[in-house]
């Protein structure tokens, strides 16, 4: 979150709305627009903790209820701003039902420590778990792990569109591959295709997410596997790959549907996430146009997420 400026002499405004389904996305893309760094979607686990060896490990995985809460930081005194989310909040209440939302100001104590109370380790699929970096934990054999310090922007791999990616990663990633991240947030998905053993070019159009991405690939000890650029994939021809992972807006999916087919190497697969379910026939039909067929999907929810490849007679 706060990158350019001095966080810790700097009082921040933190407005939360819990959401769930569709309204979850719509609120996300609207703190995305008037937040700074973006949104957060801090997830609750509603299930206790369990204990592991003696030692208590908070621990979410698939299949635990959560309480989904989206939030977004504003200086403390930027009070037009304020204003005008709160109205765009009312008038996106006036199409899906939310919750009314809630306004605390963040001294220059506290702001770093706000968005990690919700934050746990993470399993999701077989071997992946995802570890915020103030959590001790010992991985057993065979686990996938990403050490993750998002700061106050990008998820932890809590909201299930990135869960979806990671499942999808699992079953296709395999060592030796070149994977391109569109999107990469807090390089997450760039992280975990690494572990796998893949080469990764990871891009962001946000200059923030692009500084926290890096931090990460070096607190992972992959940057020699994992390249971060600014950018994305309609500014410039980055060449093809054996997977394309874009965990994104579904109309931003859709827009970009011609260049990310063109990064796509003939043998290769698109997986796609970010998509409500309702908007899943449109992004199909762009990367049908593009000439790209969903041959599987992953479901959470109302969540959707893609794997694409090119019709045998576009790419023999």
């Amino acid at each position: 979150m706060p990158s350019e400026s001095e966080p810790g002499s700097q009082h921040w405004i933190e407005i939360s709305v819990a959401v769930d389904g569709e309204a979850a996305e719509a609120v996300s893309a609207l703190f995305e627009q008037y937040g700074e760094g973006g949104a957060v979607i801090e997830e609750v686990p509603l299930a206790p903790s369990v204990a592991e060896e003696g030692q208590l490990q908070p621990v979410q995985g698939e299949g635990l209820g959560v309480r989904r809460v989206a939030k977004a930081f504003l200086p403390a005194g930027d009070t037009s701003r304020l204003e005008a989310l709160q109205k765009a909040l009312w008038h996106l209440g006036q199409l899906y039902p939310l919750a009314a939302s809630e306004v605390r100001e963040l001294g220059p104590a506290d702001w770093a420590e706000a968005w990690k109370s919700g934050y746990q380790v993470l399993r999701i699929g077989e071997r992946i778990r995802i570890v915020p970096s103030w959590i001790p934990y010992a991985p057993a054999d065979g686990e996938i792990v990403v050490t993750l310090d998002p700061g106050m922007a990008f998820g932890t791999g809590l909201h299930p569109t990135t869960q979806l990616c990671l499942r999808a990663m699992e079953e296709l990633v395999r060592p030796g591959m070149r994977i391109l991240d569109v999107g990469t947030g807090s390089g997450i998905l760039a992280i975990a295709a690494a572990r796998m053993g893949a080469q990764v070019l990871a891009v962001d159009i946000e200059a923030v997410a692009v500084r926290t991405a890096r931090e990460n690939v070096a607190l992972n000890g992959v940057s020699d596997q994992v390249q971060v650029l600014q950018g994305s994939v309609d500014d410039a021809y980055r060449g093809s790959f054996d997977g394309v992972v874009a965990n994104i807006l579904a109309e931003i999916i859709a827009r970009l549907s011609p260049d990310l087919a063109r990064h796509v190497a003939p043998w290769g697969w698109l997986v796609a996430s970010g998509i409500i379910e309702t908007r899943l026939q449109a992004v199909e039909r762009a990367l049908g146009v593009a000439g790209l067929e969903p041959v599987r999907h992953w479901r959470e929810g109302d969540w959707v997420a893609l794997e694409a490849r090119y019709r045998r007679k576009e790419r023999g």
